[in-house]
């Protein structure tokens, strides 16, 4: 057969040519195998990540606290007010440090251990973040807790690089966005969760304050319980280690059928057509004109996903509050709010991605953003010229947020596993994830200087930042939902002025992954079904 044939059931064919008969699907639904292996994989990856962003808030001013005491037992006078800001700022900033540090080794672990191993042994960092947070202030020792949280950002690194990569090739094509959105789902559960763990009635007290860190260990001990009895990724058990027993054993448990032949064939037909049949490096990547587009892709959205102004949105929710008359023992409440909105909308893009796909989400959410920060900047400048000001602005903090959660907040994690083959994807999680936490620590130690000098007007700067990103998406990302990781490097050949893979090799990844040559009645039959579930 030299063309693909379409999935047509009962198509008659003349002069004795084959006729299709289109076979059963399979099973599309969903598995409880895949279910756990996303929600366990994200509970002790992804989820302490949002846990992080949060739990530090309410302690805030008893870690001071501690700080002070700690300097006035080891030198016999207080500490000055500039050394506990420095301190202060070393121990929230030193957790984006350690987030780059853990990027860097992304590529290397996943090589050795697998997806999945390597998602175990980061277990190890988070309990020992955990330890160390906890301890600090029993041991009279506030280096504890800046080493505790830069070990965590060790943890937070490598987790959202290690994560996505191994939702991305355990999961269906057809459920690879939702399974995906596992990551965005549990950082706003984490960032909830800590925000809930901070109010005064629980653990937001000055005697409390260190089980807040203690809890880093529970998901992470969860997932030591669970993922070890959940398959390895497929994809890196074919190409990587040429495993294709264990391949088959995670493809059955995963897709929930006996029969994955096509499935493994569709593997075997993309090695067979990969450029490299070994793990590039990160030079090679960046020196491959065949991927320039997706690499700056990938730079762009994890750029404007740290960029685009959320983390400015948290400093100014509790100050809007403030000015809208609420109590101050009452806003801890009210902020809450933000992150049941910030669930509520990850939740119900999780729901719809394989309905509208990437791509519009993307260009929706970015959109939406700098519609809502350009009301906002016009609402905070005339706030105090009428009561019920304050209240727009809060409203317009809410939809920011409820927008990035939208697409902005997940999907930059889902394109990065789907815009690379099996041989480059170790590498360009690397780099996204080394985009992400240097972008990350420069908005922390920019954005003060940045409110400063432009007060409420710094939102314009992050409208520019969501335009610019929403602009290149709608040019230059094609929609990549419901398509083999092979039809997505093809739709990037023009762009990036490279051939079309040749005709052999498009024949054998549409024809051969998923079809089988049976004879019925002297007749050959093409089984319909072209394409296997990944």
């Amino acid at each position: 057969l030299t063309t693909r044939l379409p999935a047509t059931p009962n198509m008659a064919v003349r002069s004795g040519l084959p006729r299709m008969i289109k076979k059963p699907k399979g099973c599309d639904r969903i598995t409880a195998c895949l279910v756990n292996a996303a929600f366990f994989g994200a509970l002790g990856s992804s989820y302490l990540y949002g846990y992080n962003l949060s739990v530090v808030n309410a302690p805030a001013l008893y870690i001071k606290t501690f700080y002070n005491q700690t300097w006035m037992e080891r030198y016999g006078e207080p500490i000055g007010a500039d050394m506990v800001t420095m301190l202060w700022s070393i121990t929230v900033s030193i957790f984006a440090i350690g987030g780059l540090l853990g990027a860097l080794c992304v590529t290397l672990l996943t090589k050795l251990i697998g997806r999945k191993g390597t998602l175990l042994l980061n277990n190890g960092f988070a309990v020992i973040a955990a330890l160390l947070l906890a301890l600090g202030e029993k041991a009279r020792s506030f280096e504890m807790l800046i080493i505790g949280r830069f070990v965590m950002g060790v943890d937070s690194g490598i987790a959202l690089s290690a994560l996505p990569m191994y939702l991305g090739e355990i999961s269906p094509r057809h459920m690879r966005g939702s399974i995906g959105q596992f990551n965005s789902i549990l950082i706003c559960l984490g960032v909830f969760t800590g925000q809930v763990l901070g109010l005064p009635e629980l653990l937001g007290q000055e005697s409390r304050w260190n089980f807040l860190f203690a809890f880093l260990a529970l998901p992470a001990l969860l997932q030591l319980c669970v993922l070890p009895f959940l398959p390895e990724s497929p994809r890196f058990l074919l190409m990587e280690r040429r495993d294709e027993a264990g391949a088959e054993k995670a493809f059955r448990a995963f897709l929930g059928k006996k029969d994955v032949s096509k499935e493994l064939e569709e593997v075997h037909a993309e090695g067979r057509a990969q450029n490299t049949l070994h793990m590039a490096s990160v030079t090679e990547l960046l020196l491959n004109p065949a991927l320039r587009w997706q690499v700056i892709t990938v730079i762009v959205t994890m750029a404007c996903y740290q960029l685009c102004g959320l983390n400015a949105i948290w400093y100014y929710t509790n100050g809007i509050l403030r000015d809208s008359g609420f109590a101050e023992n009452v806003i801890p409440y009210i902020v809450l709010s933000t992150g049941g909105i910030e669930t509520l909308a990850a939740v119900v893009s999780g729901l719809v991605i394989e309905r509208i796909g990437r791509r519009p989400l993307l260009i929706f959410g970015f959109s939406a953003m700098a519609f809502f920060f350009g009301l906002l900047t016009v609402f905070l400048n005339f706030q105090d010229q009428y009561t019920w000001m304050p209240y727009l602005s809060f409203t317009c903090i809410l939809a920011v947020i409820a927008s990035f959660c939208s697409g902005p907040g997940g999907i930059p994690f889902v394109l990065t596993g789907e815009l690379f083959e099996q041989s480059y994807r170790p590498a360009a999680f690397m780099i996204a994830g080394i985009v992400n936490w240097v972008a990350n620590f420069a908005v922390g130690l920019l954005f003060p200087f940045m409110q400063e000098s432009l007060q409420t007007y710094a939102f314009l700067v992050f409208l520019v930042v969501c335009v610019l990103g929403a602009v290149y998406l709608y040019f230059i990302l094609p929609e990549t939902k419901n398509k083999t990781f092979m039809d997505i490097s093809q739709s990037f050949a023009k762009i990036n002025k490279v051939p079309l893979v040749n005709k052999e090799i498009e024949n054998e990844l549409t024809i051969k992954a998923g079809s089988k040559e049976v004879e019925e009645n002297g007749k050959v039959i093409i089984d319909g079904e072209i394409e296997s579930s990944f």
